[in-house]
Parts: C-alpha cells; structure tokens; sequence
C-alpha cells in the first residue's frame, strides 16, 4: 500500500533551486535583470531627464537680458522741400543689479540637487520592485512545488481510502474528508500557478522586456535572509533615504525663491546709446550738421511694487516645505517601524517552522500513520495530522516570502513601485521682474 511519505516534503522545502519554465535561453540572474529595468524601465529614463532639464534651466537662469537693437527718427516728413529730420539707430541693455541673475541661478541649482534626488528615489523604486518581484517569483515557484508534490500525496491518499472503503476498513466520512482535502490542494495548486503567471507577467514590465516572462530565474530563497536592526534601520534610513533627500533639497530651493523675491525689487539699471544723422542745415556752413551721439541711462524704482506679495508668497511657500520635511522624517520612521515589525515576526515565524513546527507536523503524521497500520489509531486522526503537515508547509512559505519583501523594501528605503511616475521638481522658482527689459 502506497502512504504519503513527508521525507521527500521535508527535502523539497529544503532543497535549493525552483521549478524552471521549460526555455531555450539560460536563466537570468537577479543582477541582469536589474540591469536590464535600470536601461529599459520608462520611470528612470523620465527621472534621468529631469536631471538633464534642472540643468539647462539653471543655464539659462543665468542669462543676460537680450540688448535691444532699433531705428530712431525725428522730425520726418515727406518731400523734399523741409530737409530737416533725424535718422538714426540706438542700442539698450538692461543691467541687472543686486545679484538678480545669481541668485536666480542659485535657485535652479537647488532644483537640479532636488532632481537628482528624485533620480536616486526612481532607481532605487526600480531595483526594490525587480528584487522583490524576484523573489516573488521564487517562492511561488516553490509553492507550486510543494503544492504539487501534497496534491499528488493527496490523489494517493483518495485511491488507497476508496480501498479501505470498499473492504470495510474506513467509513464513507474518512473517504469525504480525504477527497475534500485533495480538491482543495488542488484548488491552492491553480491559484498559486496563476500568481506565478501574474508575477512574471509584472517582472516583464519591470525590465521592459517580454521574453522575461518566459526565461527560467537563476537564484533560490535558501540564500539566508538579511539580519536588520531596528535602530540601525531608522538611523539610516533618515541619513540616506532620497525621497528625504529630494524633500530637503526641495526646501532649500525654496529658501532661494525667498531670497530671489526679496532681491526681485532692488533697482535694474538701463542703458541706452546711438547716433543719429541730423540733416538740419547749419547757419553758417550751410551744410547738414550731419551724425551726432547720444547717451541715456536710468534704474527702475519700487515705488507702486515692492513685490510684498511675491516676498509673503515665497515665505509661505518656504514654511510648507519645512513642514513637508518633518512630515516625511515622521511618515518614514512609522514606515520604517511598521515594515520592521512585519519583517522580524515573518523572520521568526519562518525559522520556527523550519527549525520547531515542520519537524513536530512531520513526526505526528509519521506516528498517527504507523499507529493507523497497526489498527491502533482511527483513520480521522491521520488526516488531521495530514492537514496540520499541509497547513504548516504553505504557512512556512508564507511567512518566508513576507520577511524577504519586508527586508527588500527596507534595504531599498521604503522606496515605493518601480512603474511609479517619478515626482516633478519646481519647473519655475524665479519671480518676474519688476523693471524694463521683460523676464531677466
């Protein structure tokens, strides 16, 4: 008589490896697919190209008002019997002065070390998503694994109680039980098949590359779990989380707008300088007096706009940004302690039933199985130990995926979703100006 036997259970949970789709190509490690969602995934090239934009603008920040380049003419009329008129051109250059251009150049600085923040958050959401999308994977391989092998030891279990039943040996309720157990099992077998699918599916998006979805992964979840510490966890995180970074960055831009908008009211100085050829005749020479020069030059005065608004609006602004500072240090300490506390009790729950429940789930079904042969124990008994070993198989892997996702989304900062769209930085920061010469 064929019995279930936990032995090879006990050796396909510990067993390295992972049930591999039948493919061509060889498996790919979790390093190329990193590599592959870092050169493919939309989110990081976006984020890349904020980067790129914060620096040009910050040139242009810095930029001289263009000079203006005209015709002027006087005392024009037709025809030929007045010669007099003037004709000629001028140039005017607005001068910025009170360190205008710099400190708007400052502030576009700011947002460039903001954007790069936002760069660093973006790969870091890609390569938390791959990794915990990978192991995501991995365990759900070895569940179907497991499942596999019990829905089999269960279709087993059907044929020899429908044995048993037909000679007298177990009652109608011992076959029902059993034939519901293996149609459960195999219900958790398809669900657990259709998730792999989803999580490949969703490791393609990651990487931007379809064919993932079908290649085998190099890599097992044996490799031993991370061992974090709750201190060091928070201390870092607060040190060297870029979401952090990119919020205090965002102040300081902020800071510079205030100190832009206080400055946006100090005078600008206009120059204007031309010549002009003057045909008035003179009374002596009788001749045109011909080209003459001719030089002006003025600054703007806040008299009507000394900007208080602009100054109220950019203090605010700046009041909001620490606020939002402090808001993120608190979000992500209670983050961080949340995640942890799922991570530590996944973490021992998992070793527990590795170490302690398994081996106990293992030795009662052998024992409720050898007594049930020598007719001293009821055939009920061996399946609730049966289900228990089942029960306790699936929660192991269970708490097992829990701890690697908690310590991937640790080790990645609390980062978020690799396919989520990267956070836009402050475009704008300078105020217009207040004088001659337009947008300086």
């Amino acid at each position: 008589m064929k019995v279930l036997t936990l032995i090879a259970l006990c050796g396909l949970l510990a067993a390295p490896g992972l049930a591999q789709t039948p493919s061509p190509s060889p498996p790919i490690s979790l390093g190329e697919l990193e590599q592959l969602a870092l050169q493919n995934n939309p989110t990081a090239s976006a984020a890349a190209a904020g980067v790129e934009g914060a620096r040009a603008r910050t040139r242009q920040a810095g930029a001289w008002p263009n000079p203006v380049i005209g015709y002027s003419g006087e005392e024009i009329k037709r025809g030929d019997l007045d010669a007099r008129g003037e004709h000629g051109f001028f140039v005017e250059q607005t001068i910025p002065l009170g360190g205008k251009l710099r400190l708007s150049r400052g502030v576009f600085q700011k947002t460039v070390a903001q954007a790069e923040a936002v760069e660093d958050l973006q790969r870091l959401r890609v390569l938390s998503s791959v990794r915990q999308t990978f192991y995501a994977v991995l365990l759900t391989e070895r569940r179907i694994e497991v499942q596999e092998r019990l829905a089999g030891l269960a279709s087993e279990a059907v044929g020899v109680t429908a044995q048993l039943f037909n000679v007298g040996a177990a009652d109608r309720p011992d076959y029902l039980e059993i034939e519901i157990e293996s149609r459960r099992l195999q219900l958790q077998l398809n669900r657990s098949k259709n998730e792999v699918f989803a999580l490949r599916s969703q490791l393609a998006a990651l990487t931007g590359v379809r064919e993932i979805a079908a290649r085998a992964l190099a890599g097992n979840i044996d490799t031993a779990l991370p061992e974090l510490d709750r201190e060091q966890v928070v201390r870092t995180l607060l040190e060297l989380s870029p979401e952090l970074r990119a919020a205090r960055a965002g102040l300081e831009r902020t800071r510079s707008v205030t100190a832009r908008a206080r400055r946006d009211t100090y005078p600008d100085l206009f120059l204007r300088g031309g010549s002009t050829y003057n045909r008035e005749r003179g009374d002596e020479s009788g001749r045109a007096i011909g080209w003459e020069g001719s030089v002006e030059a003025g600054i703007s005065i806040p008299l009507f706009n000394r900007n208080a608004g602009g100054i109220a609006a950019a203090r605010a602004d700046e009041t909001r940004a620490e606020a939002e500072v402090t808001r993120l240090e608190l979000a992500l300490q209670a983050r961080a302690a949340s995640q942890y506390a799922s991570y530590l009790t996944a973490l021992r729950a998992s070793e527990a039933y590795r170490d302690e429940i398994l081996p106990r789930a293992e030795e009662a079904y052998r024992l409720y199985l050898s007594r049930y042969r020598e007719m001293a124990a009821a055939y009920p008994q061996v399946l609730v130990a049966q289900r228990t070993l089942f029960e306790m198989s699936n929660e192991y892997l269970e708490s097992l995926s829990d701890a690697w996702q908690a310590a991937m989304r640790l080790q990645a900062f609390l980062a978020g979703d690799g396919l989520e769209a990267p956070a836009t930085t402050g475009e704008t920061g300078e105020p217009a100006s207040t004088g001659r010469g337009g947008h300086q």
